[in-house]
């Protein structure tokens, strides 16, 4: 049983401090939704790293947005509802495709600068796209660029107070309502934040598998401490794995932006034979979930690890002056991308479901949203449309501030006492580290790119034997992660084996079709409830 706080909580003991808003986490999302909060709002935001480390620092494709003549919102629409597999909510991604253009004036307004050709927008297209319309910085580095304009922005405004290095450990709420958020400072000392509103921009939850192009704060803290704390958690099971993740000995899984295939790259076996117009005709440009599963399919055909992205028949002008991330970082590897195959396989990249939020990201839990990553908004469906994630963090962060802005000051005191109920023991050092890869392990085995019923119990089961340590002294950030890993994984291997049909990022090989009549739905799980389906 995954109890209601991760420690024994008494507010009375604490000290308390208090803001207007709280922001969790940095990225895109964080940094974004804080500079808008502070033009008349005291902004307290809190990473449990520095402000530099978030998913968005490692995008590299760019940002979707219709700023071309040629293209049009309803177009957007379109190859998004398409990618997204039947399960997006067509109001949401209406409100993306229509108030995208509008955030990236945002962001150009707030210093970040995106690349030009004779003064006009550099678009480039990505896979699933029918247009160009996606903007990049400094070629393949769009996600650093924003983050560089964005925390600039942030350590200067006076209206924003930083909390690098602290941990949220939980969401302290009564009465269905959020009240702020318990803290744990550097030297270990806990504090409670109390705050008219609180927004969860935390990314999501890369570490529950072994290979992610994910860092190593991906461990799921959003979705589990607001599933913890009431809020209703929705499409879980749908993960993106990207299919392109540099596989090669020493190396980290480090992205190979789709915006490669875009300009041209094939994919190829290690036959040489390039293999995609056997799985879609869209051959390199097919949806994430197809080209991912495709590559699986051709790494088991011809027993083989990782397949090949070769983009040598295009220029070597082109490629480090349209990638030069990506190009440098191979090369560091001895690949040179203008001469060699670059070998690739898929790893865990990003989650389509979260924290469920209404079209102003606001949770089932009065006062608490969700933004980012993090979130469940409707807008990517089964399967995220490529470099829709960035759009999605600021159309929806501008919709944040403007409910925020709408809400009464928080009345009342709050006290908070919860205790375990049996002693507590503490953790040994090397438990955690040991538990974390077991439970990657695990969910790359049995809840990766393919799953089956026989899998995903076995796989629900040994996560399950984990429990215990919720009833363990955790005083670490190490043990909240982990704890929070944990509860995120055995809710998308229950919504895994739940969902018995294929679709878009969940792929049964017992159920490969998809099913229309049964499943255009999404499973909701909300803490105290029976699991909820709720029909499109």
């Amino acid at each position: 049983m995954i109890p209601r706080y991760l420690v024994d909580v008494d507010l009375d003991s604490i000290p308390h401090i208090h803001t207007d808003v709280i922001v969790i986490g940095a990225g895109i999302a964080g940094l974004f939704t804080a500079l808008r909060a502070s033009e008349n709002k005291k902004v307290l935001m809190i990473t449990k790293k520095s402000l530099l480390d978030s998913n968005t620092r490692y995008a590299q494709g760019g940002i979707a947005a219709v700023i071309s003549d040629e293209d049009s919102p309803e177009y957007h629409r379109q190859d998004t509802l398409i990618a997204g597999a039947g399960l997006c909510s067509p109001e949401a991604v209406d409100v993306l495709v229509h108030e995208g253009p509008a955030g990236v004036q945002d962001l150009i307004q707030m210093g970040t600068q995106f690349d030009l050709e004779n003064g006009e927008f550099a678009l480039t297209k990505e896979g699933a796209h029918s247009q160009r319309r996606i903007l990049h910085s400094n070629g393949d580095a769009t996600g650093a660029e924003i983050v560089r304009a964005l925390s600039e922005r942030t350590k200067q405004d006076p209206n924003i107070e930083i909390w690098d290095d602290h941990f949220v450990i939980d969401l302290i709420t009564q009465d269905g309502e959020c009240y702020g958020a318990l803290v744990q400072k550097p030297g270990g000392q806990r504090v409670f934040v109390r705050g008219n509103a609180t927004v969860l921009c935390s990314g999501g939850a890369g570490q529950l598998f072994r290979y992610t192009t994910n860092p190593d704060i991906a461990t799921g803290d959003g979705i589990a401490i607001a599933h913890r704390a009431g809020a209703q958690i929705q499409d879980v099971e749908f993960i993106q794995f990207h299919p392109t993740a540099l596989c090669y000995p020493g190396a980290p899984r480090f992205l190979i932006s789709e915006a490669v295939r875009g300009e041209g790259a094939y994919l190829r076996n290690i036959k040489g034979e390039r293999f995609m117009d056997r799985y879609h005709p869209q051959l390199e440009l097919a949806p994430r979930d197809v080209v991912a599963r495709a590559i699986v399919d051709e790494m088991e055909n011809c027993k083989s690890t990782f397949v090949y992205i070769d983009i040598t028949h295009e220029s070597e002008e082109l490629i480090k002056h349209r990638f030069p991330t990506i190009y440098e970082y191979c090369l560091n590897y001895g690949l040179d991308m203008s001469t060699d195959w670059i070998p690739v396989a898929p790893a865990a990249h990003y989650m389509m479901g979260g924290v469920k939020t209404d079209l102003h990201g606001e949770t089932q839990v009065r006062r608490l949203f969700a933004c980012g990553e993090v979130s469940s908004t409707g807008v990517h469906g089964a399967n995220r449309l490529a470099s829709n994630s960035l759009s999605e963090a600021i159309v929806f962060g501008r919709r944040i501030i403007e409910r925020i802005q709408e809400l009464p000051p928080l009345q009342g005191n709050i006290q908070i006492r919860a205790a375990s109920e049996a002693p507590r023991t503490e953790i040994p050092n090397q438990a955690v580290v040991e538990k974390k890869l077991k439970l990657q392990k695990v969910m790359l085995r049995y809840a990766g790119l393919k799953r089956n019923a026989r899998g995903l119990q076995k796989g629900h089961e040994e996560l399950a034997r984990q429990l215990s340590i919720f009833d363990s002294l955790m005083t670490k950030r190490e043990e909240y992660e982990f704890a929070n890993l944990l509860n995120v994984a055995l809710l998308t291997t229950t919504a895994a084996l739940a969902r018995e049909e294929s679709r878009g990022g969940h792929y049964r090989e017992d159920f490969p079709d998809r099913d229309d009549t049964e499943w255009k739905k999404h499973i909701v799980f909300q803490r105290g409830e029976d699991r909820i389906e709720e029909w499109i």
